[in-house]
Order: structure tokens, then sequence, then C-alpha cells
């Protein structure tokens, strides 16, 4: 996308006068004698007056919450300082999913109400919409109540940690709900990570227990998990604080684990269990409560520690405000439980949302089977990726045609950069015209988004369509080095740079686990520039729509000659003329003796595509031709497999470091770990002699 000009415009919101982001807005002009108008207008205020933005936020979100505060937070803090927010306010994390305020009531009386009585607050699908399970308000409400006792009874307090290695499903979530309602942290991995992914997790954050299914589905296939149970039971021998894992039937027979060491069923678990009402602990705003990890595809994933508060305030502000989330929306975010996006899928209940929970691939029994699910299930409001919609694209399923999607109001896409191509095929091709098409950017650092959809704004192709509201966004010359106290330089609108936050925001993390020094913790985020928050993404401000433009990690950003741009420009020219590539992957390469970096980019072939020089010069004219001479790589090659994490995102940085002459362990994230031995070979690509592999 040429950063001068103005993309095409795709949406507008019918109404946004009728939205609650403007309703907020009118709140802030009459209480401050404003005249907010735009959405720029609403976040630049929102940026700049944080405390006062916050606290009307605060207060317009209905959470429900105990005692009170004089001070939102210290606006001159440094932002490594880690500053607290909303000092003196308690809260608790499932209480607030499961009840809401009475209207009227003022917080400090903490009268609730059961939300949406009688209606369904879960719907769990099994892959290939083969069964389907609804729960009702009053019936999580009942069930997390029984395992919280439970828990409580086996002695599982504020504060201590709780494993779940499970599916997308409601007994996943009742875990994470019990746990968190006695004040303990909650940290999930899915089923098709790895042993020692698994462990690399839970032996550093010391669980008391694990929770983990005792089967799995997935692509057609039913995958018996008692042996990887017993294999990371046996990893957790050394930890004392360890009490055992509790096996959770995934179909309506329990498998029989009385073989698995220290393992007991659920069943067993609750047998004692009073069912009550749930007494929820409250916990200070800035209490940890959820345990996030990094991707660690090249080493021990961080463990990042998130607050009760900050994810609270920041999901309710991205639900309602940003999402238009409420009681009458049906959300479904397709995710595994080890990815973070099922932690915003589960925070879609804070607004009385009914949440479909879904487990197993999007691709089975065949490629209409979960769009057809999507309109039948009337979902108001669908996550997915751009590797789904390119799967639709590139196999001519046109959603539209296949259900009825009139109850779609938005499509999130998330997970890696949605190319312009597919923009202009969502709306010219795929879905309703009338749904609002929002590519999302965060991540597992935050628990929420630095680049989101809002009502206010219309979509254009390419990018997301603004910040999000109270997240302080900045671009930073990427070309200067940085280094410990080293001051970034921002750069103007239309100019790619580094994405920083200049100030501090609700939801940082309160801080990393076994991280006492917090040297880890600033190493990841405030090393590079002093007092910002580097995010590690390579973005630009749209100049004229204000648009955030998403061109990739800024560690795998392309930099041949000094002219410096993201993969995710190759990736879209690719996409959007070459029919018989599959995926590709483009990376860096710089060996400690090269002068410069080189440009590799590697190819999977469709099913009896072939690769072939023509090929590899088509691609490279395509390149030159909408982008620059400066854009084409070097070399060009055939790949067998492309690494991915378990959540499908294609990893660039392992690639990178390979071809550059690095020997990495992959860690546990990875699906298909043994794919990067066939990178390694490269690290000498002088010495490959096959002639059709480069120019």
């Amino acid at each position: 996308m040429d950063s001068l000009s103005v993309p095409r415009k795709l949406w507008e919101h019918p109404d946004p006068k009728s939205t609650e982001m403007y309703r907020l807005m009118q709140e802030i002009n009459a209480k401050h004698n404003l005249q907010l108008d735009t959405f720029w207008d609403l976040y630049q205020y929102s940026t700049t007056k944080r405390a006062q933005f916050w606290d009307q936020a605060f207060q317009f979100l209905d959470l429900i919450y105990s005692g009170t505060y004089t001070t939102v937070v210290d606006e001159s803090a440094r932002i490594d300082s880690i500053p607290r927010w909303f000092d003196g306010v308690k809260m608790n994390f499932a209480e607030n999913l499961l009840y809401s305020r009475i209207p009227g009531e003022s917080a400090s009386t903490r009268g609730l109400i059961g939300k949406e009585d009688g209606k369904i607050a879960l719907t769990e699908v099994r892959e290939g919409y083969t069964e389907v399970k609804h729960v009702t308000w009053e019936q999580l409400r009942k069930e997390v109540g029984v395992l919280a006792s439970a828990m409580k009874e086996h002695g599982v307090k504020k504060g201590d940690r709780v494993v779940v290695v499970a599916s997308n499903s409601v007994d996943t979530l009742k875990v994470f709900l019990a746990v968190t309602t006695l004040g303990g942290l909650s940290s999930s991995s899915s089923t098709d990570m790895g042993v020692q992914g698994v462990l690399q997790r839970a032996l550093q954050v010391t669980p008391k227990y694990i929770f983990m299914d005792d089967f799995a589905i997935y692509n057609g296939k039913e995958v018996d998990l008692r042996g990887k149970m017993a294999e990371i039971s046996k990893g957790m021998k050394d930890d004392k604080e360890f009490e055992g894992m509790i096996s959770m039937p995934r179909f309506s027979q329990p498998a029989d684990v009385s073989r698995v060491p220290k393992t007991q069923t659920l069943a067993t678990f609750v047998s004692k269990a009073t069912p009550q009402i749930p007494e929820f602990e409250q916990t200070a705003f800035h209490d940890p409560f959820f345990i996030a990890y990094s991707s660690g595809t090249t080493g021990t994933p961080k463990c990042i520690v998130h607050s009760i508060g900050g994810a609270i305030l920041s999901s309710a502000k991205e639900g309602k405000l940003h999402g238009e989330m409420n009681a009458d929306s049906v959300a479904l975010q397709y995710t595994t439980t080890g990815w973070i996006m099922y932690f915003s899928s589960v925070m879609n209940l804070l607004g009385g949302a009914r949440v479909v929970l879904y487990d197993g691939s999007p691709f089975q029994p065949d490629l209409k089977t979960f769009i057809r699910m999507v309109g039948e299930q009337k979902v108001t409001k669908l996550g997915t990726s751009p590797r789904w919609m390119h799967e639709m694209q590139k196999n001519g399923i046109v959603p539209k045609d296949v259900v009825d999607l009139s109850s779609l109001k938005i499509v999130t896409s998330t997970g890696m950069v949605l190319s312009d191509q597919l923009f202009e095929w969502f709306y010219d091709v795929g879905f309703p015209r009338s749904v609002q098409l929002a590519n999302i950017s965060g991540g597992t650092d935050l628990a929420g988004c630095f680049g989101q959809e809002n009502p206010l704004s219309p979509v254009y192709v390419g990018g997301t369509q603004g910040p999000s509201l109270g997240t302080p966004v900045s671009v930073y010359d990427s070309l200067v080095e940085g280094g410990k106290g080293t001051p970034g330089a921002p750069v103007e609108h239309g100019t790619p740079g580094e994405l920083v936050a200049p100030a501090a925001f609700p939801n940082m993390p309160v801080y990393f686990w076994n991280d006492d020094s917090g040297s880890r913790y600033f190493a990841a985020y405030f090393e590079k520039y002093d007092n910002v928050w580097t995010h590690g993404d390579f973005v630009m401000i749209h100049p004229v729509t204000k648009t955030l433009v998403f061109l990739g990690r800024a560690d795998g950003v392309l930099n041949p000659s000094g002219v410096r741009f993201g993969s995710a420009e190759i990736y879209s020219v690719i996409e959007g003329v070459f029919p018989q590539v599959s995926d590709s992957i483009c990376v860096g390469q710089r060996r400690p003796g090269d002068s410069d970096e080189t440009v590799m980019l590697f190819l999977l072939m469709k099913p009896g595509e072939k690769f072939h020089t023509k090929l590899v010069n088509d691609i490279k004219a395509a390149i030159r031709k909408e982008l620059s001479a400066r854009h084409v790589p070097k070399y060009v090659f055939e790949t067998p497999e492309i690494p991915t994490t378990v959540n499908l995102k294609k990893v660039e940085l392992p690639v990178k470091q390979i071809v550059s002459g690095k020997t990495i362990k992959p860690s546990g994230t990875l699906l298909n770990p043994n794919s990067l031995d066939y990178y390694y070979q490269f690290a000498k690509v002088e010495e490959l002699v096959e002639p059709k592999s480069k120019l």
C-alpha cells in the first residue's frame, strides 16, 4: 500500500451515533467541555489525558468491584517502573464474568444479579459440527461453584497456580473460572503441545494441580492422551508444590487413568464438594490471576503474569467500546487454549454474550462445514485468521453463498498480517458487505490489542482501523540502534518504523514469573529505547486515514542494503498473483562474515504443482513491479514445509537465525519442529548448486 495515497474504503458503520463508543465520547465532551468528534480525536484524548480517560471508562463499563480509589495512576511515572492503577480497588475475575451489577446500584453496594438467567452462556461444538452442547448461565454458575468448592477442599487458595492442558471446551473454562474464584492463578496449554513444551511452562510456575483432557480430537482422529499425561506427571516429580493431575473426560465415558501416576478423574476430585454459590475472593486491582507465555519459538518461554484489574478493564473496553459486544452477541473465536486468543474468547462473557467454543480443525470434514456452523449458530462476531480466509479464497469457497450470514456483524482476523488481496476478497466475494472486517493486532504481552476495530472509522484496504483507546502508540525510527538509556526518535505518519508505547497502560503485565529482579521484564520491553515499551512490530500510521498498518515483526524486518521492509509485503504479492503457491516464508540472511543482508524466499507448492525456473523469474518480476527492485529476493527456493506454532502462525525468526549460521533449540510451541532441519543447508547457500533454485 502506497503510504501517501488513500486506500479503497470498504465499510462504514451505518449509525455510529448509536454506539457505546460514541456515547462515552459525548459524556467526556459534556464533563470536560470538549468537542471530540472523530475516533482519532477520542484516541488522542485517551492517551494524553490517560488518568481522566480511564477513570471515566472504568465507571462507564459497569465493572464489579469493591473499595475506593483516589488516584487512577501516576501519569508522571516512567513506563518501566510499571506503575500501579486504581490502588484501593478490589475485584474478582470470575465474578465479573458470571454476574452483572444491578442497574442503578453503585459498585460499592455490590448489588449483583446473575447474567441473563435462562439464556445460553456457552455452546460447545466438536470438530465437524457433529456434537453441540449448550450450557445456561445458571448451569455455568452452579458448576463453577461445585468445582471451586472442590478445589478449596483440596487446598487451592489465593496465589496458587493451576495449569490446564485441554481443549477449547466447557470443562476447560470451568477450571479457569473456579481457580480465579478462589484468587488463584490459571494457566493453559493446548493438548497438541509436546510434553517438553508443557513442562517448560509448568515447571516454571510450579502448579498445585494440572487438569488435563484424557482424549483429544483433531483432523478426524481421536488421540489418547494418557501416555502424554503420564510423561507430564513424571516430569513434575521434583516439584514439591505439585499435588497431582486431574483427568477430564472428553467423551461421555471417562478413560481409565488408574495406571497414570499421581492422577485422579475429575469425578473423583469433585465427589466430596458441596454445591454452593461461589464465594469470590476479593483481590487487588493489580493482583495476578493469569499466566500467559511468550511463543518461545527459539527457547524457554517467558511466563507473563497479568493483573485482574488490567485484564478486565482492557477487555471490557475492547469488547463493549470497540466491538459493540452485548448480551445479544454470539462470539466464536477459533483458537487453541494455548494462545492468547483463548483468553480473548472467554472475555466475551464479560458483556453477557453467548460464547461458542469450537474444538478441532476448521477444515473437517470439509472446508464448508465450519462456516455453515457459524451461520446456523447465528454467530455475530467470528474470530479467525488470514490462513483460514486464504484457504476459502484459494478453494473458491464463498462463505455468504454457503449459509445465511445475516446475523454476522464483525469478523476479526489476527495471528499474522492480513494481505490487501484478502481485504478485497472479503468484501468483493466472500462476505456480506455489511460485515465489519477487523484486522487486529496486539498479543500475549498485553492480553489485548495495540491496533483493532472501532465503530467510528471506516475500514480501508490494509492495516487495522486504528489504535486501541487508552493505549499509547507511537512509531520510532527503526534505524536508531538503541540500547539501555538511549532515547528513540519518533517518525512522521506515513513512515514505517518500530511500534512503541511511550506511556503506561493498565494491561501491562504486572511481572514475569521467577523474575524477582525484573531484569527479564526490562530486557523484553524496555531495553531498546529509554522509557518506552518496544513491542517488536514493524508498523506505519497512515497520514490520512490514521490506519495502523502492520508490516511484519521488527526482528524479522528485511534490510538488504539499508532498505527496510516487512515480509508481509512479499507475501501479499505472492498470495495475489501466484495461486500455485500454497504458502511462503521470507527471511533475511546475515552471517557473521556477511557485509550485507541477503533476502531468501522459500515457497511451499500446492500438491501437484511444480517448482521451476520460470516460476522463480515470474515471482521476482512481480515483486519488482508491485514493490521495487530492492524488494526482490536474491534467492528463491522450494521448501517441503513451513515451520508454524501450534496456532498455525508461521515463524520467521528461527529460520532467519538458522540460515544466518546459528544452531537453535526449537521450543514446544512449534507444531512441526523437525521442519527447521531443512533450512540448515542454506547457511552455506553458495555450496548449493541446483540451478533452478537461485538466480
